[in-house]
């Protein structure tokens, strides 16, 4: 059995990627016994990480039960307006103090993820990984740590913007301006590319869901 401390660790991280991963979407309700029977582990640490995930509203309630959290247009506008002014300064950061092996292995991601592009639920898990090594290639821990939480957010969308056709091709074209930016050690140009990239993705979205809109009645 995982000690509280442990066993807390786990069924957050175990919750938040069945969530990132689709297994529960928005409006699913996560019940304290199922999930302990699921992850094989005691109630408590279950208990603890819904608590957290309850304050970092990843959940909210509805009467006693959670549920997964759901953004609505406005919560939609602003996680995108802080995640591209965030992702701008990392990508300028990047291009500011990224090691050369940092920026080798952006490219070798950029080029790589072409292989995907017919697989959207691939490509979203690569595209993750590839915001994720421009963070870290800015050298600065807080504004990680800020990402991090965007990110943990971008969680509670249902669907990938890369599911809409023609989007993968386009966002890998992005992805490589970004990484040609950085190489460059163009900061301003590799803030822009990221700009724009992030710019794009959300009015793909909001296309999208339009599109779900339009089909009720």
């Amino acid at each position: 059995m995982h000690d509280s401390k442990t066993g807390q660790k786990d069924a957050y991280q175990m919750i938040l990627e069945a969530i990132d991963t689709g297994t529960y979407g928005p409006g699913d309700r996560l019940v304290e016994s199922e999930l302990a029977e699921r992850f094989d582990m005691s109630r408590t640490p279950i208990r603890e990480a819904l608590q957290r995930l309850e304050t970092q509203s990843l959940l909210t309630r509805d009467g006693r039960s959670l549920i997964v959290a759901s953004l609505d247009h406005n919560q939609l506008a602003e996680l995108y307006a802080v995640r591209t002014e965030l992702e701008g300064l990392a990508a300028r950061l990047a291009a500011r103090h990224g090691a050369p092996e940092e920026l080798r292995v952006l490219r070798e991601m950029a080029t790589e993820d072409r292989a995907l592009v017919n697989d959207p639920a691939a490509l979203a898990r690569a595209n993750r990984r590839f915001h994720k090594q421009i963070h870290l290639a800015s050298h600065n821990r807080y504004l990680v740590q800020q990402l991090d939480l965007v990110h943990r957010t971008m969680a509670l969308l249902a669907t990938t913007s890369l599911a809409v056709e023609g989007r993968s091709e386009t966002a890998l074209a992005e992805h490589d301006a970004i990484v040609s930016a950085i190489e460059a050690r163009d900061e301003d140009a590799a803030c822009e590319a990221l700009r724009a990239h992030l710019s794009r993705a959300f009015e793909t979205r909001l296309r999208l869901d339009a599109g779900k809109a339009g089909t009720l009645d």
